[in-house]
């Protein structure tokens, strides 16, 4: 069986007692084993990178902007094998995990233009022969803690801003789908980054825990559940560290009157099905205004839902493929009762669904539930599956009061052809990214990622120019060159620049 080991300093590295299993969810059967680390192995990774660190901060911005074009090229050239590998551990389908290497390496050619987003402020004659500038510089060695649902994507949003920063970097993806993120780290080799400058560890808790508690790592970027998310920022701040954390996501569409229903529905079967619903920005709410409108979508949705095509990861003809494992499909499951049980009419019931040929694999059909309440449990928690619910509001006010009031606060799309009424939406919605027509808003890599409320957590955000600062400290530098002339006789008054 294959073994998915550590890379650290540009090698591989097996260590560690325990292990995971990696599954293939299309079949339901264990295809690699990872290896678990401790803090011993972390130490490892850590010594690494901060031996790396002064060279490669050194370097000047060009040609680290050139590994991350060489970087991108190596990615391009082997994104058929990537999206593959991704595909079998994920289980999303291929021409979807080829979308998820692609969003991360729009990033990585953001990360190309460094030298430009480096640059800093100055001011000439800022006071008598006074001038004033400005520095970004990085922080140091630095980590990620990313999610399983991207393992492409996310790890390029983080490291890409990071090391062409400057800083060295420590990945700990996610245990369930590792592979594509250590061969993401020999790409990065082959493109002509130096070893240690980006090291991935493998591992549960354990391994979080001693990222959080390293005195050397400085910054920590996290993508995840909610509450690990706080759990991230709470003892990763109490340990000095700068940290980002997101979590988790409970996305509504709001379908006025006016909208467009047959490219609602087209909208919504992607934002609320592709990738069995394993996205933090799915749209697994729909909320349309008035019974009328509500009717009538729900009448073109049921035979939209009924033709999706659930397929294994390599079915060019599927919708979407499986879920990552047997617990996150019990879990799904377990709220698709819980939903039924609190009064949700279950208009299509997605278990029990079998794929001929495939039977042990974790899959889930499409579910849609109508006349849901903002009371259920089911709704104000994350279900992160092919599960749709249909919350009906009178009027705009109470469809706009429903994800301003929600805990989570990720993301969050109105559908209508009135401009006064996406305009008045996009200013008083408490989400932090909206959508107007756009089923599932995720801004493009030059601005910049990230939600409220309890679906983040920290100051900044990820990638963008808001990635430049996470990842850098700023240096302010006041300098003056006397020409012998000055008296000294204001020495002990506070300067001043008049």
């Amino acid at each position: 069986m294959r073994n998915i080991d550590h890379f650290i300093a540009g090698l591989p590295f097996a260590s560690g007692e325990r292990q995971g299993d990696v599954f293939n969810p299309s079949e339901g059967a264990v295809q690699a084993q990872v290896r678990f680390g401790s803090a011993a192995d972390l130490e490892k990774a850590v010594a690494a990178a901060r031996e790396a660190f002064p060279g490669w901060a050194a370097t000047n911005p060009q040609r680290r902007a050139r590994v991350m074009f060489n970087f991108k090229a190596l990615v391009e050239a082997n994104i058929d094998d990537l999206a593959l590998l991704l595909a079998s551990e994920h289980g999303k389908v291929v021409a979807d995990a080829k979308g998820d290497v692609q969003r991360g390496l729009e990033v990585i050619e953001y990360a190309c233009g460094i030298p430009h987003a480096l640059k800093g402020e100055y001011t000439i004659g800022a006071g008598p022969g006074i001038d004033v500038y400005s520095m970004r510089q990085p922080l140091g060695v630095v980590a990620g803690i990313t999610p399983f649902n991207f393992p492409a994507m996310i790890p390029m949003w983080m490291f890409g801003v990071a090391i062409a920063c400057g800083n060295t970097f420590i990945l700990k993806p996610s245990e369930r789908d590792p592979s594509v993120p250590v061969r993401l780290a020999e790409l990065m080799k082959e493109a002509g980054l130096p070893d240690g400058v980006l090291n991935v560890v493998h591992g549960d808790k354990e391994m979080v825990d001693a990222i959080l508690d390293h005195d050397d790592i400085r910054a920590i970027s996290f993508v995840g559940s909610s509450d690990i998310a706080q759990y991230i920022y709470s003892r990763g701040t109490a340990n000095n560290k700068r940290v980002q954390a997101f979590g988790g996501a409970k996305n509504h569409g709001i379908v006025m009157p006016d909208a467009d229903l047959d490219q609602v529905v087209n909208d919504l079967a992607g934002a609320a099905f592709g990738s069995a619903g394993e996205r933090c920005m799915a749209l697994p709410v729909v909320v349309p205004v008035g019974d009328k409108t509500a009717n009538a979508l729900r009448a073109k949705l049921i035979p939209a839902i009924e033709g999706l095509r659930v397929g294994v990861s390599t079915d060019p003809d599927a919708h979407y493929g499986p879920v990552v494992n047997a617990a996150h499909k019990a879990k799904i499951e377990s709220y698709i009762q819980m939903c039924a049980d609190e009064g949700g009419e279950l208009v299509i019931d997605g278990r029990g669904f079998s794929l001929q040929g495939h039977e042990e694999g974790f899959f889930i059909g499409p579910t849609f539930f109508d006349h849901v309440k903002p009371t259920f449990r089911s709704y104000r928690e994350e279900i992160f599956g092919p599960v749709l619910q249909m919350v009906r509001a009178p009027d705009f006010e109470s469809a706009l009061k429903l994800p301003s009031e929600h805990d989570y606060g990720n993301g969050v799309a109105i559908f209508t052809r009135n401009g006064h009424a996406a305009r008045e939406f996009a200013a008083r919605v408490n989400v932090g990214m909206v959508g107007i027509n756009v089923p599932i808003p995720v801004p493009v890599a030059y601005h910049t990622f990230g939600g409220w409320k309890r679906s983040g957590f920290g100051d900044i955000d990820q990638h963008g120019p808001e990635g430049v600062r996470f990842w850098t400290k700023n240096k302010k530098i006041t300098q003056r060159w006397p020409d012998g002339s000055a008296t000294g006789e204001n020495a002990f008054v506070i300067p001043t620049m008049g």
